[in-house]
């Protein structure tokens, strides 16, 4: 069966197969960790942003205006000129200047009072609609609407607007996350150029 002499020499094998091992080595090192220089060239890639939320709910997503891609577009500044600001701050807007707009919210089927200093699609949530909208900057139009009365200058005002052009104004197109009224009109939610 099993002899003594057989589990002898087994064991001194072993044992002579350790030492050889520990005394001599395999020669195998382990490889560098390039994970972290892995993350850093891929972050290169992507540029930054500055959106002040981590998930995307529009439906299509955003994306930047077509022209903002292509270089040396026609709506490029000269050297030295300086941007014009279309824009407006609503927290500048002095108390005693505060005024309330009926805003209809057409597919929504209500309407409801904003002031000049509030944000339509903030007051559109507050109400627990379930608005399109990606940025929150003027930088996409996930959350454009419609205004049905006319061009969207007679009605809001954009904190910024990088996104919509002249003619789209002038057809009632609006982003809700940057526009504050300054009129009565009814608004037709997640309605794009």
């Amino acid at each position: 069966m099993v002899s003594t002499v057989g589990i002898a020499l087994g064991a001194v094998l072993t044992l002579v197969a350790v030492a050889l091992h520990y005394s001599k080595g395999t020669g195998w090192e382990t490889n560098d960790d390039i994970s972290q220089e892995v993350l850093e060239k891929r972050a290169a890639t992507v540029p930054e942003t500055e959106f002040p939320e981590p998930m995307n709910r529009s439906i299509g997503g955003g994306g930047v205006a077509a022209g903002a891609v292509a270089g040396g577009s026609e709506g490029e500044l000269a050297e030295g000129e300086e941007a014009e600001d279309d824009g407006f701050d609503p927290d500048a807007i002095p108390d005693d200047e505060i005024e309330t707009y009926e805003i209809e919210f057409a597919k929504e089927g209500e309407t409801i009072e904003i002031a000049n200093n509030e944000n339509i699609l903030d007051i559109g949530e507050d109400q627990g609609w379930d608005l399109p909208y990606a940025c929150r900057e003027g930088s996409c139009l996930s959350c454009a609407g419609h205004i049905e009365e006319g061009p969207a200058e007679e009605y809001i005002r954009h904190s910024n607007n990088d996104t919509l052009n002249e003619e789209e104004m002038e057809n009632g197109y609006c982003l809700t996350c940057t526009a504050y009224p300054t009129a009565d009109f009814t608004l037709e939610t997640g309605e794009q150029p």
